[in-house]
């Protein structure tokens, strides 16, 4: 690029950012009344399976990345020589896998998808129904009537679904055997399939939606999910993203667009690296996240524990690229004045940030510009804590958005942010104050904001603040 042409680009973004103004944070003319809140929460993430473990090996600093192996890259039709051959061509071999077996913190197959009766279930599947029936427990909320049924909905996506059972059924087409493709292939495959099963299960008849915005997916299926509990389609919604796509196909298309990390091979534990000098690409992850969101009043009248209230929404596109963010940060920026906009919270007000950071060389910089532009100030005050929790769990993809958003909620619950794991040099657009959390400390969070954003330049940003 000639020197004339970055001026022009430079000056063309002091432009863009001039549009937007800090100070200007007025609500929208209309808001509906009905408030949102979380009253339960439910996790199976690469740190284990369920919230208490999760949240206390994030707490204190534990990592949940390893090296892949062949099991991993679950080929197990293929023969051995194919396997080896996939696997060695890999440039990325570096995972955040979810822990499984049959000790506690760790997710049971044999209790969520290999019983005969799950046949249809898979692993994103099987996930989101694990999640979902911890967090119902820790809501309480079974509802036994009509009434409560048809007033409970189901709000879950996934970016991906089930890669490894078209690997399978192609195999089968190639080596011209299609009658022994599974009646279960398509129900096992279509996202909304974990919708669909949480709702059969449980019964709930209210709403049953499914987002598919890439990485964006659980934030927008939670407060897509919101929504409807404001206008009234529902009293309760269960919300989440989830995703299981570590598998031969999956992993090779990411390395083929260069979006995974590869230096790190032998190191893995050191391979997410958020907002870091030396990072080059994410790790990919699976997991899921959910939500019960309850509208406010039904909450109290049943004596529900309250964790927080989302109180913004925000949603843009970049309009720009497939895979990259716009230099000036234009999309993230938009998603979280929307958010806070919504919320009728000013930028001074949030004192915590889970950032989307996946540990990608453009997406992190344009990220921390767009964070320091909306919060100005209050971020080069050192007031706002920061932190991207990827260097811990990896990029869980379709339920990135709703696994960060729990951990924003535990963040104002708990008191505690989380940590920025592997950073130890600083992209040099951290200066002074501005810097992302890198040391333990308690602090009062009433308000915490968490990003999301995916391929095709599609972002949300969720605003949780404490209940008055």
């Amino acid at each position: 690029m000639t020197r004339g042409n970055w001026f022009r680009l430079l000056l063309s973004r002091r432009q863009f950012l001039r549009s937007f103004s800090s100070d200007a944070f007025d609500p929208p003319p209309f808001l509906p009344s009905r408030r949102v809140v979380v009253t339960g929460v439910g996790m199976v993430t690469p740190l284990g399976c369920g919230v208490k473990t999760t949240w206390k090996r994030l707490i204190q600093g534990e990592c949940g990345v390893r090296a892949i192996t062949l099991d991993d890259l679950k080929m197990n039709g293929f023969d051995r020589e194919v396997q080896l051959r996939a696997f060695e061509q890999l440039t990325s071999k570096v995972a955040a896998t979810v822990p499984c077996g049959t000790n506690p913190g760790e997710f049971q197959d044999e209790l969520w998808l290999n019983s005969k009766e799950h046949r249809s279930i898979s692993r994103f599947i099987g996930y989101a129904l694990c999640a979902t029936d911890e967090a119902l427990k820790d809501a309480n909320w079974i509802p036994s009537t009509l009434d409560e049924k048809e007033r409970t909905g189901v709000s879950i996506g996934a970016g991906i679904g089930s890669i490894i059972d078209v690997m399978d059924a192609a195999k089968m087409i190639c080596e011209k055997n299609l009658r022994r493709i599974s009646p279960f292939f398509i129900p096992r495959i279509l996202i909304n399939m974990a919708s669909g099963h949480v709702s059969i299960k449980y019964g709930f008849q209210g709403p049953n939606h499914a987002a598919v915005t890439a990485c964006a997916t659980g934030a927008h299926s939670v407060g897509d999910a919101a929504r409807m509990i404001q206008f009234g389609d529902a009293d309760v919604m269960v919300a989440g993203g989830t995703e299981a796509s570590i598998d031969a196909l999956s992993i090779a298309g990411f390395c083929r667009s260069r979006a995974l990390t590869t230096k790190y091979n032998t190191v893995p534990q050191q391979a997410s690296r958020p907002f870091d000098c030396d990072r080059d690409g994410f790790v990919i992850g699976e997991g899921c996240g959910i939500f019960v969101l309850e509208e406010l009043e039904h909450a109290k009248k049943r004596g529900a524990k309250i964790y927080a209230e989302l109180r913004g929404y925000g949603t843009s596109g970049d309009a720009y690229h497939i895979t990259q963010p716009h230099f000036s940060g234009r999309g993230a920026i938009l998603a979280m004045t929307r958010a806070l906009n919504q919320s009728g919270l000013h930028p001074s007000q949030v004192d915590y940030i889970n950032a989307h950071a996946t540990s990608t060389l453009l997406g992190d910089a344009v990220e921390a510009n767009a964070i320091q532009h909306v919060f100005s100030d209050h971020a080069a005050s050192g007031a706002l804590a920061f932190s991207s929790t990827k260097g811990a769990t990896g990029h869980l993809l379709g339920a990135a958005g709703a696994v960060e958003a729990i951990f924003a909620v535990l963040t104002i619950h708990h008191g505690i942010p989380p940590l920025t794991l592997n950073l130890k040099k600083p992209d040099p657009i951290f200066t002074g104050e501005f810097m992302p959390l890198t040391t333990s400390k308690h602090m009062n969070v009433k308000a915490a904001l968490s990003n999301s954003f995916g391929f095709g330049g599609t972002n949300s940003s969720l605003l949780f603040a404490s209940i008055n």
